[in-house]
Protein backbone atom coordinates (compact mmCIF):
# COMPACT_ATOMS: atom_id res chain seq x y z
CA UNK A 1 0.00 0.00 0.00
CA UNK A 2 1.12 3.52 -0.54
CA UNK A 3 2.16 5.27 2.99
CA UNK A 4 -0.42 8.43 1.88
CA UNK A 5 -3.36 6.01 0.66
CA UNK A 6 -4.70 3.03 -1.21
CA UNK A 7 -2.72 3.25 -4.77
CA UNK A 8 -0.19 0.68 -5.04
CA UNK A 9 3.36 2.42 -4.85
CA UNK A 10 5.12 2.89 -8.00
CA UNK A 11 7.52 -0.23 -9.02
CA UNK A 12 5.74 -2.36 -6.67
CA UNK A 13 4.55 -6.34 -7.97
CA UNK A 14 0.87 -6.69 -8.51
CA UNK A 15 -0.72 -8.39 -5.34
CA UNK A 16 1.89 -7.67 -3.31
CA UNK A 17 1.09 -5.56 -0.28
CA UNK A 18 3.99 -2.78 0.13
CA UNK A 19 4.26 -2.01 3.90
CA UNK A 20 4.19 2.19 4.68
CA UNK A 21 7.69 3.10 5.60
CA UNK A 22 7.37 3.74 9.57
CA UNK A 23 8.45 8.17 9.67
CA UNK A 24 11.47 8.30 12.15
CA UNK A 25 10.74 11.04 14.60
CA UNK A 26 13.46 13.93 14.91
CA UNK A 27 14.58 12.91 18.36
CA UNK A 28 14.83 9.27 17.73
CA UNK A 29 16.77 9.77 13.86
CA UNK A 30 19.77 7.18 14.22
CA UNK A 31 21.91 9.59 12.49
CA UNK A 32 21.14 12.20 15.37
CA UNK A 33 21.28 9.81 18.30
CA UNK A 34 24.90 9.13 16.89
CA UNK A 35 25.94 12.67 17.07
CA UNK A 36 24.22 12.99 20.51
CA UNK A 37 26.03 9.87 21.87
CA UNK A 38 29.32 11.26 20.70
CA UNK A 39 28.75 14.98 21.62
CA UNK A 40 28.24 13.55 25.07
CA UNK A 41 31.08 11.63 25.16
CA UNK A 42 33.55 14.61 23.73
CA UNK A 43 31.83 16.83 27.14
CA UNK A 44 32.68 13.59 29.35
CA UNK A 45 36.26 13.77 28.24
CA UNK A 46 36.51 17.69 28.18
CA UNK A 47 35.33 17.76 32.02
CA UNK A 48 37.96 15.01 33.29
CA UNK A 49 40.68 16.24 31.54
CA UNK A 50 39.74 19.57 33.41
CA UNK A 51 40.23 17.62 36.81
CA UNK A 52 43.92 18.67 38.63
CA UNK A 53 44.34 15.05 38.04
CA UNK A 54 44.45 14.93 34.74
CA UNK A 55 47.37 18.18 34.13
CA UNK A 56 51.22 17.23 35.71
CA UNK A 57 50.54 20.91 36.99
CA UNK A 58 47.40 22.76 37.50
CA UNK A 59 44.26 22.75 35.79
CA UNK A 60 43.87 22.58 31.90
CA UNK A 61 41.70 25.18 30.80
CA UNK A 62 38.19 24.31 28.69
CA UNK A 63 39.44 24.64 25.04
CA UNK A 64 42.43 22.73 25.34
CA UNK A 65 40.57 20.26 27.17
CA UNK A 66 37.92 20.45 24.53
CA UNK A 67 40.03 20.56 21.48
CA UNK A 68 41.89 16.83 23.07
CA UNK A 69 38.72 15.17 23.91
CA UNK A 70 37.59 16.01 20.23
CA UNK A 71 40.75 14.78 18.86
CA UNK A 72 40.70 11.72 21.34
CA UNK A 73 36.87 10.60 20.22
CA UNK A 74 37.10 11.55 16.92
CA UNK A 75 40.51 9.68 16.78
CA UNK A 76 42.03 12.46 15.06
CA UNK A 77 45.55 12.77 17.01
CA UNK A 78 46.32 16.68 16.77
CA UNK A 79 47.32 18.30 20.32
CA UNK A 80 47.88 21.40 21.29
CA UNK A 81 49.76 20.45 24.29
CA UNK A 82 52.41 17.95 24.65
CA UNK A 83 50.74 14.70 25.41
CA UNK A 84 53.26 13.25 27.82
CA UNK A 85 54.52 16.56 29.00
CA UNK A 86 51.18 17.98 29.58
CA UNK A 87 49.15 15.13 31.04
CA UNK A 88 49.62 12.51 33.76
CA UNK A 89 49.09 9.34 33.71
CA UNK A 90 45.77 9.56 34.48
CA UNK A 91 44.85 12.05 32.20
CA UNK A 92 46.69 9.83 29.18
CA UNK A 93 44.57 7.30 30.34
CA UNK A 94 41.46 8.95 29.57
CA UNK A 95 42.81 10.00 26.14
CA UNK A 96 43.61 6.69 25.79
CA UNK A 97 40.07 5.73 26.63
CA UNK A 98 38.51 8.34 24.82
CA UNK A 99 40.15 7.04 21.49
CA UNK A 100 38.84 3.38 22.24
CA UNK A 101 35.24 4.53 22.90
CA UNK A 102 35.74 6.98 19.65
CA UNK A 103 37.07 3.86 17.58
CA UNK A 104 34.70 1.11 18.67
CA UNK A 105 31.66 3.72 19.01
CA UNK A 106 32.13 4.75 15.09
CA UNK A 107 33.34 0.75 13.61
CA UNK A 108 29.88 -0.41 15.36
CA UNK A 109 27.29 2.92 14.71
CA UNK A 110 28.22 3.17 11.52
CA UNK A 111 27.71 -0.60 10.82
CA UNK A 112 24.54 -0.52 12.64
CA UNK A 113 23.00 2.56 10.60
CA UNK A 114 24.29 0.83 7.08
CA UNK A 115 22.42 -2.15 8.41
CA UNK A 116 19.29 0.02 9.14
CA UNK A 117 19.71 1.24 5.60
CA UNK A 118 19.64 -1.69 3.97
CA UNK A 119 16.52 -2.97 6.23
CA UNK A 120 14.98 0.58 5.24
CA UNK A 121 14.85 -0.90 1.51
CA UNK A 122 12.20 -1.91 -0.13
CA UNK A 123 11.36 -5.64 0.69
CA UNK A 124 12.33 -7.25 -2.80
CA UNK A 125 15.24 -5.12 -3.12
CA UNK A 126 16.18 -6.13 0.37
CA UNK A 127 15.83 -9.60 -0.45
CA UNK A 128 17.83 -9.92 -3.67
CA UNK A 129 20.68 -7.68 -1.98
CA UNK A 130 20.95 -10.21 1.17
CA UNK A 131 20.81 -12.98 -1.11
CA UNK A 132 23.78 -11.67 -2.93
CA UNK A 133 25.83 -10.06 -0.09
CA UNK A 134 25.00 -12.15 2.69
CA UNK A 135 24.31 -8.90 4.40
CA UNK A 136 23.87 -9.02 7.90
CA UNK A 137 20.02 -7.81 9.57
CA UNK A 138 18.49 -6.71 12.51
CA UNK A 139 19.08 -9.66 13.91
CA UNK A 140 22.81 -9.88 13.69
CA UNK A 141 23.12 -6.45 16.35
CA UNK A 142 24.48 -8.45 18.55
CA UNK A 143 27.19 -10.26 16.54
CA UNK A 144 28.18 -7.23 14.81
CA UNK A 145 29.01 -5.51 18.55
CA UNK A 146 30.61 -8.64 19.41
CA UNK A 147 32.66 -8.63 16.59
CA UNK A 148 33.98 -5.13 16.20
CA UNK A 149 35.19 -5.37 19.55
CA UNK A 150 36.77 -8.92 19.81
CA UNK A 151 38.49 -8.06 16.49
CA UNK A 152 39.52 -4.30 17.96
CA UNK A 153 40.57 -6.19 20.76
CA UNK A 154 42.57 -8.87 19.26
CA UNK A 155 44.31 -6.80 16.95
CA UNK A 156 45.44 -4.43 19.63
CA UNK A 157 46.64 -7.63 21.99
CA UNK A 158 48.55 -8.43 19.14
CA UNK A 159 49.99 -5.15 18.50
CA UNK A 160 50.73 -4.18 21.75
CA UNK A 161 52.61 -7.33 22.11
CA UNK A 162 54.81 -7.03 19.90
CA UNK A 163 55.77 -3.28 19.92
CA UNK A 164 56.47 -4.15 24.11
CA UNK A 165 58.79 -6.80 23.05
CA UNK A 166 60.88 -4.55 21.01
CA UNK A 167 61.01 -2.17 23.67
CA UNK A 168 61.95 -4.54 25.88
CA UNK A 169 64.83 -6.67 23.49
CA UNK A 170 65.16 -3.48 21.24
CA UNK A 171 65.67 -0.49 23.56
CA UNK A 172 66.20 -2.22 27.18
CA UNK A 173 62.70 -0.59 28.70
CA UNK A 174 61.52 -1.74 31.62
CA UNK A 175 58.86 -4.48 31.25
CA UNK A 176 56.52 -2.13 33.09
CA UNK A 177 57.25 0.95 30.98
CA UNK A 178 57.65 -0.96 27.38
CA UNK A 179 53.91 -2.88 28.24
CA UNK A 180 52.69 0.79 29.10
CA UNK A 181 54.01 2.44 25.72
CA UNK A 182 52.96 -0.61 23.53
CA UNK A 183 49.12 -0.51 24.93
CA UNK A 184 49.08 3.51 24.52
CA UNK A 185 50.49 3.22 20.63
CA UNK A 186 48.75 -0.73 19.84
CA UNK A 187 45.55 1.28 20.62
CA UNK A 188 45.99 4.76 18.86
CA UNK A 189 47.42 2.97 15.80
CA UNK A 190 44.18 0.54 15.56
CA UNK A 191 41.89 2.99 16.08
CA UNK A 192 43.98 5.53 13.42
CA UNK A 193 44.28 8.15 16.50
CA UNK A 194 48.16 9.20 15.96
CA UNK A 195 48.39 10.11 19.43
CA UNK A 196 51.86 9.41 20.87
CA UNK A 197 53.45 9.75 24.24
CA UNK A 198 56.92 10.73 22.66
CA UNK A 199 56.85 14.44 21.89
CA UNK A 200 58.19 13.63 18.50
CA UNK A 201 55.35 11.01 17.27
CA UNK A 202 58.05 8.04 16.11
CA UNK A 203 60.87 9.84 14.67
CA UNK A 204 62.91 8.15 16.81
CA UNK A 205 61.42 4.58 15.31
CA UNK A 206 62.20 6.26 11.82
CA UNK A 207 64.48 3.60 10.21
CA UNK A 208 63.46 0.57 12.48
CA UNK A 209 60.65 -1.81 10.62
CA UNK A 210 59.87 -3.84 14.08
CA UNK A 211 58.13 -0.83 15.60
CA UNK A 212 57.05 0.64 11.91
CA UNK A 213 55.64 -2.20 10.44
CA UNK A 214 53.40 -3.53 13.18
CA UNK A 215 51.75 0.15 13.77
CA UNK A 216 51.18 0.33 9.83
CA UNK A 217 49.17 -3.16 10.01
CA UNK A 218 47.33 -1.55 12.69
CA UNK A 219 46.84 1.10 10.65
CA UNK A 220 45.78 -0.42 7.40
CA UNK A 221 43.29 -2.99 9.19
CA UNK A 222 41.27 -0.44 11.33
CA UNK A 223 41.41 2.02 8.04
CA UNK A 224 39.70 -1.04 5.84
CA UNK A 225 36.33 -1.07 8.13
CA UNK A 226 34.54 -3.66 9.95
CA UNK A 227 32.53 -4.79 6.73
CA UNK A 228 35.77 -5.34 5.19
CA UNK A 229 37.41 -7.46 7.73
CA UNK A 230 34.00 -9.21 8.02
CA UNK A 231 34.08 -10.28 4.80
CA UNK A 232 37.57 -11.22 4.52
CA UNK A 233 37.24 -13.30 7.49
CA UNK A 234 34.35 -15.31 5.85
CA UNK A 235 36.60 -15.62 2.73
CA UNK A 236 39.27 -17.25 4.81
CA UNK A 237 37.14 -19.53 6.36
CA UNK A 238 36.30 -20.86 3.21
CA UNK A 239 31.92 -19.29 3.96
CA UNK A 240 32.56 -17.18 0.93
CA UNK A 241 32.87 -17.50 -3.07
CA UNK A 242 32.49 -14.12 -4.22
CA UNK A 243 33.33 -10.64 -3.24
CA UNK A 244 30.28 -7.98 -2.16
CA UNK A 245 31.01 -4.85 -4.60
CA UNK A 246 31.87 -3.07 -1.53
CA UNK A 247 34.71 -5.10 -0.27
CA UNK A 248 35.94 -4.96 -4.32
CA UNK A 249 35.49 -1.44 -4.18
CA UNK A 250 37.32 -0.84 -0.83
CA UNK A 251 40.10 -3.02 -1.51
CA UNK A 252 41.14 -2.44 -4.85
CA UNK A 253 41.19 1.44 -4.23
CA UNK A 254 42.59 1.37 -0.76
CA UNK A 255 46.14 -0.70 -2.49
CA UNK A 256 45.72 1.68 -5.48
CA UNK A 257 46.10 5.02 -3.04
CA UNK A 258 48.82 3.52 -0.67
CA UNK A 259 51.06 2.35 -3.80
CA UNK A 260 50.22 6.25 -4.95
CA UNK A 261 50.64 7.65 -1.15
CA UNK A 262 54.70 5.32 -1.02
CA UNK A 263 55.42 6.12 -4.63
CA UNK A 264 54.86 9.82 -4.55
CA UNK A 265 56.20 10.16 -1.50
CA UNK A 266 59.19 9.02 -2.07
CA UNK A 267 59.91 10.85 -5.58
CA UNK A 268 59.13 14.23 -4.12
CA UNK A 269 61.29 13.55 -0.83
CA UNK A 270 64.16 11.64 -1.63
CA UNK A 271 66.79 14.02 -1.50
CA UNK A 272 64.92 16.35 0.98
CA UNK A 273 67.35 17.11 3.55
CA UNK A 274 64.73 18.01 6.14
CA UNK A 275 62.88 14.75 5.87
CA UNK A 276 64.46 11.09 3.98
CA UNK A 277 67.58 13.11 3.08
CA UNK A 278 69.67 11.90 5.90
CA UNK A 279 68.60 8.25 5.89
CA UNK A 280 70.36 5.68 3.57
CA UNK A 281 68.42 3.75 1.35
CA UNK A 282 67.33 1.44 3.06
CA UNK A 283 65.80 3.96 6.08
CA UNK A 284 64.53 6.43 3.30
CA UNK A 285 62.27 3.33 1.91
CA UNK A 286 61.23 2.67 5.74
CA UNK A 287 60.21 6.23 6.41
CA UNK A 288 58.46 6.42 2.49
CA UNK A 289 56.27 3.64 3.09
CA UNK A 290 55.24 4.57 6.56
CA UNK A 291 54.58 7.70 5.66
CA UNK A 292 52.61 6.98 1.90
CA UNK A 293 50.46 5.20 4.55
CA UNK A 294 49.96 7.67 7.48
CA UNK A 295 48.04 10.16 5.00
CA UNK A 296 45.16 7.49 5.23
CA UNK A 297 44.00 9.22 8.92
CA UNK A 298 47.13 7.28 10.95
CA UNK A 299 48.63 10.75 12.21
CA UNK A 300 52.07 9.23 14.00
CA UNK A 301 55.25 10.04 11.87
CA UNK A 302 58.85 9.41 11.47
CA UNK A 303 59.94 12.49 9.67
CA UNK A 304 59.41 16.68 10.18
CA UNK A 305 55.82 16.76 8.23
CA UNK A 306 56.95 20.97 7.88
CA UNK A 307 59.92 19.80 6.02
CA UNK A 308 58.10 18.56 3.40
CA UNK A 309 58.28 19.73 0.09
CA UNK A 310 54.49 22.21 -1.28
CA UNK A 311 54.30 19.03 -3.86
CA UNK A 312 53.89 16.45 -0.97
CA UNK A 313 52.28 18.51 1.19
CA UNK A 314 49.14 19.01 -1.72
CA UNK A 315 49.22 15.06 -2.41
CA UNK A 316 48.96 14.71 1.31
CA UNK A 317 46.46 17.03 1.36
CA UNK A 318 44.04 14.79 -1.52
CA UNK A 319 45.10 11.47 0.47
CA UNK A 320 43.93 12.71 4.12
CA UNK A 321 41.10 14.36 2.04
CA UNK A 322 39.82 10.91 0.90
CA UNK A 323 40.85 9.00 4.08
CA UNK A 324 39.87 4.93 4.18
CA UNK A 325 37.55 2.58 4.26
CA UNK A 326 33.72 2.69 5.24
CA UNK A 327 32.49 1.91 8.85
CA UNK A 328 36.26 1.86 10.18
CA UNK A 329 37.97 4.11 12.40
CA UNK A 330 39.61 6.22 9.40
CA UNK A 331 38.06 9.41 8.14
CA UNK A 332 37.63 11.76 5.14
CA UNK A 333 35.19 11.33 2.46
CA UNK A 334 36.08 7.37 2.11
CA UNK A 335 37.73 5.47 -0.76
CA UNK A 336 34.07 4.05 -2.15
CA UNK A 337 32.71 7.50 -2.05
CA UNK A 338 36.38 8.38 -4.13
CA UNK A 339 36.20 5.39 -6.17
CA UNK A 340 31.93 5.22 -6.80
CA UNK A 341 32.48 9.64 -8.45
CA UNK A 342 35.28 8.07 -10.47
CA UNK A 343 33.40 5.85 -12.02
CA UNK A 344 30.18 8.21 -12.70
CA UNK A 345 33.24 10.57 -14.38
CA UNK A 346 34.41 7.52 -16.52
CA UNK A 347 30.57 7.12 -17.24
CA UNK A 348 30.06 10.22 -18.63
CA UNK A 349 33.34 10.63 -20.39
CA UNK A 350 32.52 7.69 -22.56
CA UNK A 351 29.31 8.89 -22.70
CA UNK A 352 27.20 6.01 -21.21
CA UNK A 353 24.03 6.24 -19.87
CA UNK A 354 23.98 4.05 -16.45
CA UNK A 355 26.72 4.07 -14.63
CA UNK A 356 28.22 0.29 -13.83
CA UNK A 357 31.12 -0.68 -11.43
CA UNK A 358 32.52 -4.28 -11.45
CA UNK A 359 30.27 -5.51 -13.13
CA UNK A 360 27.20 -3.98 -11.13
CA UNK A 361 24.86 -1.02 -12.41
CA UNK A 362 24.71 2.12 -9.32
CA UNK A 363 21.81 3.26 -8.36
CA UNK A 364 21.19 6.95 -9.31
CA UNK A 365 20.67 7.95 -5.62
CA UNK A 366 24.00 6.43 -4.43
CA UNK A 367 25.52 9.21 -6.92
CA UNK A 368 23.85 11.72 -5.38
CA UNK A 369 24.35 10.89 -1.88
CA UNK A 370 28.23 10.10 -2.60
CA UNK A 371 28.04 14.24 -4.73
CA UNK A 372 26.33 15.39 -1.44
CA UNK A 373 29.30 14.33 0.95
CA UNK A 374 31.96 15.36 -1.34
CA UNK A 375 30.66 18.85 -2.10
CA UNK A 376 29.50 19.26 1.74
CA UNK A 377 32.86 18.15 2.73
CA UNK A 378 34.68 20.34 0.45
CA UNK A 379 32.46 23.58 1.60
CA UNK A 380 33.81 22.62 5.18
CA UNK A 381 37.32 22.22 4.70
CA UNK A 382 36.95 25.62 2.77
CA UNK A 383 35.07 27.31 5.60
CA UNK A 384 37.81 25.96 7.94
CA UNK A 385 40.24 27.07 6.08
CA UNK A 386 39.19 30.81 5.33
CA UNK A 387 38.97 31.21 9.13
CA UNK A 388 42.38 30.09 9.63
CA UNK A 389 43.55 32.27 7.27
CA UNK A 390 41.99 35.03 8.99
CA UNK A 391 42.45 34.31 12.02
CA UNK A 392 46.60 33.43 11.96
CA UNK A 393 49.58 34.46 9.86
CA UNK A 394 50.14 31.28 8.23
CA UNK A 395 50.70 30.58 5.23
CA UNK A 396 47.87 29.19 2.72
CA UNK A 397 49.81 25.46 2.58
CA UNK A 398 50.42 24.89 6.28
CA UNK A 399 46.59 26.32 7.22
CA UNK A 400 45.31 23.73 4.21
CA UNK A 401 47.19 21.05 5.30
CA UNK A 402 45.95 21.49 9.17
CA UNK A 403 42.26 21.95 7.81
CA UNK A 404 42.38 18.63 5.64
CA UNK A 405 43.87 16.88 8.23
CA UNK A 406 41.08 17.97 10.97
CA UNK A 407 38.32 16.97 8.71
CA UNK A 408 40.11 13.58 7.54
CA UNK A 409 40.61 12.71 11.25
CA UNK A 410 44.16 12.29 10.41
CA UNK A 411 46.38 14.01 13.35
CA UNK A 412 49.03 15.43 11.04
CA UNK A 413 50.64 18.61 11.41
CA UNK A 414 53.31 21.02 10.26
CA UNK A 415 53.86 22.12 13.63
CA UNK A 416 51.52 24.94 13.74
CA UNK A 417 48.48 23.17 15.87
CA UNK A 418 49.88 24.41 19.07
CA UNK A 419 50.61 28.07 18.30
CA UNK A 420 46.99 28.74 16.81
CA UNK A 421 44.75 31.46 18.64
CA UNK A 422 41.85 30.20 20.89
CA UNK A 423 39.34 30.82 18.23
CA UNK A 424 41.48 28.79 15.97
CA UNK A 425 41.80 25.59 17.79
CA UNK A 426 37.59 25.97 18.46
CA UNK A 427 37.61 25.66 14.44
CA UNK A 428 39.58 23.19 14.36
CA UNK A 429 37.45 21.53 16.99
CA UNK A 430 34.31 21.68 15.08
CA UNK A 431 36.01 20.59 12.18
CA UNK A 432 36.91 17.44 13.90
CA UNK A 433 33.65 16.60 15.17
CA UNK A 434 31.83 17.56 11.97
CA UNK A 435 34.28 15.44 9.57
CA UNK A 436 34.30 12.36 11.52
CA UNK A 437 30.63 12.27 11.81
CA UNK A 438 29.62 13.93 9.02
CA UNK A 439 30.06 11.80 5.99
CA UNK A 440 28.24 8.66 8.13
CA UNK A 441 25.20 10.44 9.51
CA UNK A 442 24.91 12.53 6.20
CA UNK A 443 25.22 9.11 4.22
CA UNK A 444 23.16 7.78 6.36
CA UNK A 445 20.41 10.49 7.04
CA UNK A 446 20.37 10.78 2.76
CA UNK A 447 19.74 6.81 2.57
CA UNK A 448 17.07 6.80 5.48
CA UNK A 449 14.76 9.89 4.41
CA UNK A 450 14.67 8.75 0.84
CA UNK A 451 11.46 8.88 -0.94
CA UNK A 452 9.12 8.70 -3.74
CA UNK A 453 7.32 11.44 -5.92
CA UNK A 454 3.82 11.47 -7.25
CA UNK A 455 4.43 13.84 -10.43
CA UNK A 456 7.13 15.01 -12.31
CA UNK A 457 8.24 18.08 -13.79
CA UNK A 458 9.10 19.30 -17.61
CA UNK A 459 12.06 18.63 -18.44
CA UNK A 460 14.47 21.51 -19.52
CA UNK A 461 18.60 21.18 -20.02
CA UNK A 462 20.76 24.07 -18.79
CA UNK A 463 24.16 24.54 -20.52
CA UNK A 464 26.76 22.66 -18.23
CA UNK A 465 30.44 24.47 -18.38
Amino acid sequence: MSPTGNAPRAGALPGRVVRPLRKLSRASHPARMVVIGFALAVLVGTVLLMLPISAQHGTTNWVTALFTSTSAVCVTGLVVVDTAGHWSTFGELVILGLIQVGGLGIMTLASLLGMLVVRRLGLRMRRNAQTETKSLGLGDIRSVIAGVIALSLTIELVISCALTARFVHGYGQPLGHAAYFGVFHAVSAFNNAGFSLYPDSLQRYATDPLVCLPVLFAVIIGGLGFPVLFEIGRKLRGRRRHWTLHAKVTLNTYAALLVVGVCTFLAFEWNNPSTLGPFGTGGKLMAGVFHGITPRTAGFTTVDVGGMNSTTMLVNDVLMFIGGGSAGTSGGIKVTTFALLAFVILTEVRGEYQVHVLHRKLPSNVQRQALTVVLVAVGMVFTATLALLMLTPFGLDAVLFESVSAFGTVGLSTGITDHLPQPGELVLTALMFTGRLGPITMASALALRERGRRYDLPEERPIVG
